[in-house]
């Protein structure tokens, strides 16, 4: 368990300092982008979409969201290692913390980082870790696919659709009482507690959430990518690559256990974007081979 600690922690220090620092980013017509899309998205209302989170955030203290989210980042990590390849690493982090900067909750630790996974799956915790696997990187064709992902599970955490999963199944009252004592640091606490409360994180990332906060994270995904200067399209291109997939298959079986299946994801975007998105000058940004080689890979 120390030894994760202090994996999470070299995340982090490498998301706030050289990440950003050797960010490559060049993305044409970002200067515009803001007015474009006032003007596009018509009544799909960017405030409303991202929301107000004020009020959100009274229900649990920020505090102990994001001591939450390190407790289920490093039972992540303990299942599976981060892949061992700082360049790749680093670029996610880059691109990750780019699209978090586009949301209402910027100032959020975000954290990104790739597991050492041949399967095709991505996840998010409270307080902003979110990690893909390297067999997802690896079928992304461009950057406004990995972006289009990223946002997705961005979107997961400003809604704080985990967290609320938790406290569900968990209660509130238990969530509080454990991570509240981390915080305070006293003895901890109790470690049957602990080791409940993590028993109901580890069963939501392998039963999944409800399908409406997975349908929301899409629809948030789509605006944060734009936002971002990306083509908005690039999460429906993915979902329309894991549509062609076979479902049971090894690498994609955990994804469409917990999701709703892409074709419906595609249908209710459809519904949500129309034609809001066509014009924007979103770009579908480098090719991974080209982006990794930017960051020394």
């Amino acid at each position: 368990m120390r030894h994760i600690r202090s994996t999470l922690a070299a995340l982090l220090l490498c998301a706030s300092t050289g990440a950003m620092a050797q960010l490559p980013f060049a993305i044409p017509g970002l200067d515009k982008l803001s007015d474009k899309l006032g003007s596009k998205l018509g009544n799909l209302n960017l405030e409303n979409t991202l929301g107000n989170l004020t009020k959100a955030a009274k229900d649990t203290d920020e505090s102990e969201e994001i001591r939450l989210g390190q407790e289920f980042a490093a039972t992540l990590l303990g299942a599976k290692p981060l892949a061992p390849d700082p360049a790749l690493q680093q670029y996610v982090n880059a691109l990750g913390r780019w699209l978090a900067l586009q949301t209402e909750r910027p100032d959020l630790p975000w954290t990104f980082g790739v597991l050492d996974d041949p399967g095709f799956n991505a996840f998010a915790t409270p307080g902003g870790y979110v990690f893909v696997t390297r067999g997802l990187v690896a079928r992304m064709r461009n950057e406004a696919e990995l972006a289009g992902v990223l946002a997705h599970e961005i979107g997961h955490v400003l809604k704080k659709h985990h967290l609320r999963a938790v406290q569900k199944q968990a209660g509130m009252a238990l969530v509080s009482d454990v991570i509240g004592a981390s915080n305070r640091g006293s003895n901890g606490p109790h470690p049957e507690a602990r080791a409940a409360l993590l028993n109901v994180g580890r069963k939501l990332y392998v039963s999944g959430l409800d399908k409406d906060d997975e349908f929301e994270a899409d629809r948030l995904g789509v605006v944060i990518a734009a936002r971002a200067g990306y083509d908005a399209f690039g999460l429906p291109a993915v979902l329309q690559m894991l549509q062609a997939q076979n479902g049971s298959a090894g690498e994609f079986a955990l994804l469409f256990r917990t999701h709703p299946a892409p074709a419906t994801r595609i249908q209710m975007l459809d519904r949500q974007m129309g034609d809001r998105f066509d014009r924007l000058p979103g770009t579908a940004g480098e090719t991974m081979e080209r982006r990794l080689a930017q960051f020394g890979r």
